[in-house]
């Protein structure tokens, strides 16, 4: 029996001790990656929101062939309103009023074809891009949309002697290839009981190089892009004139890689901030006194400053940024009305009327969400 005993007593402690070698190598932290020379490597970053923040640059994909939104001038620089948009995300992300292009932001022409599979690739971090924001965009193309910072619709770009839109029966269409025009295209005429050839081009200059070589007669695009570039074509081809059909709805929009929702709301918030500054009355002017003395509390929220001296910043939006952050993007641009006025207003070349991007309470559709 007492042998028994004895075998019995040490087959459990040679248990207890295999299970507790077996505990401790479980609760063992994993060491940290190391490289080549045997040093512990830094982790990745968690998001796409880290590794631009550690990168120091913001990367935007854009249209350089569009006057007011992106179009590049005579002396090299790309300048319109949605390259303003991209200084402002820099502006707002790396804590300056005074972003600098190869420093701050990269301006990565990209066309409408390709523009999605380079995002997913990531050869850039925002798309800022008069770019559509539809259904199977978001649900089939790997893309999230964040705020529409443009309201527009499909028309038509034909010579001045076309009056109406039954006059392109049978007509050749130019259109950009990789758009939601092409199927607007196609729907409209078949609503109209109308018949067309289309032509998809690359992007507006071989559009252009078509249009002028009568191998299309009319263009198709968003009204805004056409408005800039028919007095530009005019001077080559003569008198041009946008017809008043609306085609469809184009609500443009920044669009981020899908599933990363820090870089989304950074992009969201941004793009949303500097239509409440235009609500609120803040502008590149004043942005700095209201910085040091808010008019108001809701200026202050916008801000990231306290209302009265005595008082904490009274909002935590959660971003990876400093409270101030719209600071210096409204410093760096100004604000929604501001980068409106300058690529597209009245007193510009294209001169478009707010319209529908009017503010809410001027009977438009841009609305704020509040800083709260």
């Amino acid at each position: 029996m007492r042998g028994r005993i004895w075998k019995v007593a040490t087959f459990a402690a040679v248990f207890a001790l295999v299970l507790g070698a077996c505990t401790r190598e479980e609760t063992q932290p994993e060491p940290a990656p190391t490289g080549t020379n045997g040093q512990a490597q830094p982790e990745a970053p968690a998001s796409l929101l880290d590794e631009i923040l550690e990168r120091g640059t913001l990367r935007c994909g854009i249209n350089n062939t569009v006057p007011g939104f992106g179009f590049e001038t005579t002396g090299g620089q790309i300048e319109g309103f949605d390259i303003d948009h991209c200084v402002a995300i820099a502006a707002a992300l790396f804590g300056t009023d005074s972003p600098e292009e190869g420093t701050h932001y990269e301006l990565i022409p990209i066309d409408a074809d390709t523009r999605f599979s380079a995002l997913r690739a990531g050869e850039f971090d925002v798309l800022v891009r008069n770019t559509t924001w539809t259904s199977s965009r978001e649900g089939t193309e790997g893309v999230q949309f964040t705020k529409t910072n443009f309201f527009d619709g499909q028309a038509m770009l034909v010579p001045a002697e076309v009056g109406a839109i039954d006059d392109l029966d049978g007509a050749v269409i130019c259109v950009t290839a990789g758009t939601t025009t092409e199927l607007n295209l196609a729907d409209y005429f078949q609503e109209q009981g109308l018949d067309f050839e289309p032509l998809a081009l690359e992007d507006y200059d071989q559009i252009f190089t078509a249009f002028r070589r009568d191998r299309c007669d009319a263009v198709t695009g968003d009204r805004s892009a056409l408005a800039g570039l028919a007095p530009i074509w005019a001077e080559d081809v003569g008198e041009l004139t946008i017809l008043e059909d609306v085609m469809s709805k184009e609500p443009l929009t920044p669009g981020v890689l899908e599933g990363d929702a820090d870089w989304a709301d950074v992009v969201f918030w941004v793009t949303n901030g500097l239509v409440l500054a235009e609500e609120l009355g803040v502008t590149q002017d004043n942005v700095a006194d209201e910085a040091e003395d808010p008019s108001t509390p809701g200026i202050a929220a916008l801000l990231g400053a306290p209302f009265a001296e005595d008082e904490e910043v009274n909002v935590a939006h959660g971003l990876e940024l400093e409270d101030t952050f719209m600071q210096n993007a409204i410093a760096a641009v100004g604000n929604y009305g501001e980068i409106f006025d300058r690529h597209l207003g009245p007193d510009t070349d294209i001169g478009l009327e707010r319209g529908l991007n009017a503010l809410w309470t001027d009977g438009g559709l841009q609305y704020a969400i509040p800083f709260r």
